[in-house]
């Protein structure tokens, strides 16, 4: 980001012209920069970074995983429940010859 620009010259002529004295035009001046630059910091302080956002790909690259790790474990116990249910199904409707 860039940093914001101010025309200090402009600003002071446009003060000038509308009445102000020379030293009242001067302090306004010096005043505002220091609000532009205020502005420019805060707003800076604001801004993610490569290494942030880097950081938030790698983050949500460990959610993925996690999230196929999980669907995996639950495929397993889905699977196994399904064997069992099975399992006890056909023994209740004597298909197996318990």
């Amino acid at each position: 980001m860039s940093a914001t620009t101010f025309d200090t010259l402009g600003y002071f002529e446009k003060l000038k012209a509308a009445g102000f004295t020379e030293e009242q035009a001067k302090v306004q001046v010096e005043a505002m920069q220091g609000v532009v630059r205020s502005y420019d910091e805060a707003s800076r302080k604001e801004l993610a970074t490569k290494g942030d956002t880097q950081d938030v790909r790698l983050e949500i690259e460990k959610v993925k995983a996690s999230i196929k790790d999980t669907e995996l474990r639950l495929l397993k116990w889905q699977l196994g429940i399904g064997l069992a249910l099975a399992t006890i199904m056909a023994k209740g409707f004597g298909w197996l010859g318990f």
